[in-house]
């Protein structure tokens, strides 16, 4: 997994790079910059196009000005400096890029005061004010300033990170923030940017390597970590020859009400697709035709008033519960004589979620080794409201590690907290999956995964990277604009295919 650090650990490793390398914090400057500038060129090629670097006067702003340097040796015909000197003295470095863009005659405006601000009419703004080194919010002339630059038509460019946008931490509420329509950061992805409050400042973001020891940075000490897909293939095991369907496990699907078939239908094609040997669907007996109709390879176990304590639990290597179940009272009994009765791992979704929300007692007999799937809303139902997304990171590491249980928090970059106190980020997935069942196939996938004997932490980080990388592809390859919930079991069968 790619750690992911706070933006004291990337000073460390900064400080770890020069240390051990023949390398100054100026080459360090000038790496980023150079780094910076590749990926600029990639996407904004036209040399004639008016660009202004606004540089504060700390090391966000050396770069910014081995940036302006670097598009000026390379014909960029319309670049220019605005040096901010807000603060008194820049750092060193910052100091002697200064003086070599005078030097060179590129040309640079100071402006020490709001009132100096220049009118500005360029076509790109590229923003290296200030970096990850603010811990508050913007105020006084620096406020005025970036409320300035949002209010241009220019495109802007971020270096690093958007000024006045913190890189971990709460995210205040109203704060003034540079809106980014490109952020160009270095090395990683900033812990925020992964958390919905940055789609606010950030409309697209990129990461680019300046050339930190990665040794370093992978044995920092950091709970946040971002999964990547060899991570998933490591962890996929082969279908063995002389295999049958007792050796991939029986999940027991939970779900469904004679409203709400649907997501129990989704749950189990969810399992299906996912290799789980046998899918059993516990189900009213009002959706029988349904099932029969539409997934007939999946086991009915329709379940009444009469029947509804005589599942055969140890026929199960897994259980999801939840999907579309309703919050009756029989829903409720049903849910605790599952937590009560079964041995087997459970993975707990949208009305199981919510009735443990709206009955706390019954989270008491949750077993160590569960899978939480909330949305945001079922996470703070669970555990409480939270007034910004880091909050949830805490709670999210907090609550894993109290209950000895898997929480996936689904999101843009699905969360995933596990009992060790880790916060793993997804980095599949799509918008075009915001729409209905896409959860209740995840929570099927989840189940098919812990029924062939994956650990709970296993299966979750495999279902979400696949579950997300299936609506990926339907979106790019099949130029979706919206990926329905039923055509996302088939690709997932076919990315496990892949990935194997």
């Amino acid at each position: 997994m790619l750690n992911l650090l706070t933006s004291q650990q990337i000073r460390e490793a900064d400080a770890y790079t020069v240390a051990t390398r023949p390398l100054s914090f100026y080459e360090l400057m000038e790496q980023a910059g150079s780094a910076f500038v590749r990926a600029f060129t990639a996407r904004y090629p036209d040399r004639s196009r008016k660009i202004s670097v606004y540089a504060g006067t700390g090391n966000n702003g050396g770069d910014g000005l081995v940036i302006a340097r670097l598009l000026h040796d390379m014909g960029y015909r319309d670049v220019s400096a605005r040096v901010v000197w807000f603060n008194t003295r820049g750092t060193d470095d910052f100091q002697a890029n200064y003086t070599k863009v005078k030097e060179l005659g590129i040309p640079h405006t100071d402006i020490r005061g709001i009132e100096g601000i220049p009118e500005e009419d360029a076509e790109l703004v590229i923003d290296a004010l200030l970096g990850t080194g603010l811990s508050r919010p913007l105020e006084g002339d620096w406020e005025i300033l970036v409320e300035y630059l949002n209010g241009l038509e220019a495109t802007r460019v971020a270096v690093d990170i958007p000024t006045g946008f913190p890189s971990e931490g709460p995210v205040v509420r109203g704060a003034t923030m540079l809106e980014a329509d490109h952020v160009i950061t270095f090395q990683r992805p900033k812990v925020n940017f992964l958390l919905p409050e940055s789609a606010a400042v950030i409309r697209h973001f990129e990461v680019v390597d300046i050339g930190l020891d990665e040794e370093f940075i992978q044995s920092s000490d950091s709970i946040f970590s971002m999964l990547m897909e060899e991570d998933i293939r490591r962890r996929l095991q082969p279908r063995r020859r002389f295999s049958h369907k007792g050796t991939y496990g029986n999940a027991l699907i939970i779900a469904g009400s004679a409203e709400t078939m649907g997501a129990a239908l989704l749950c189990c094609a969810g399992s299906l697709h996912g290799g789980a040997g046998l899918t059993t669907a516990c189900i009213p007996r009002s959706g029988l035709v349904s099932l029969n109709t539409h997934l007939p390879e999946v086991i009915a176990a329709p379940r009444d008033a009469r029947s509804l304590f005589e599942i055969s639990w140890n026929k199960y290597q897994s259980v999801a519960v939840g999907p579309g179940l309703g919050p009756s009272t029989e829903s409720k009994e049903l849910l605790v004589a599952t937590l009560m009765q079964c041995k087997s791992p459970i993975v707990l979704d949208a009305d199981a979620i919510n009735l443990i929300a709206g009955n706390y007692e019954i989270m008491g007999m949750v077993p160590e080794g569960a899978v939480f799937t909330p949305h945001v809303k079922e996470f703070d139902r669970l555990f409480g409201s939270h007034a910004s997304w880091w909050e949830r990171l805490e709670t999210g590491v907090e609550r894993a590690t109290h209950l000895g249980c898997t929480i996936v928090l689904k999101n843009q970059y699905t969360i995933i907290f596990t009992p060790e106190g880790k916060c793993i980020f997804n980095p599949t997935g799509s918008p075009a999956m915001a729409t209905g069942g896409s959860g209740d196939v995840l929570t099927g996938l989840i189940a098919a995964f812990l029924a062939q004997g994956y650990e709970p932490v296993d299966a979750a980080l495999m279902a979400v990277y696949i579950h997300g990388k299936a609506g990926r592809l339907l979106d790019e390859e099949e130029g979706l604009w919206v990926v329905p919930a039923g055509l996302l079991p088939e690709k997932i069968n076919r990315v496990i295919c892949q990935l194997v």
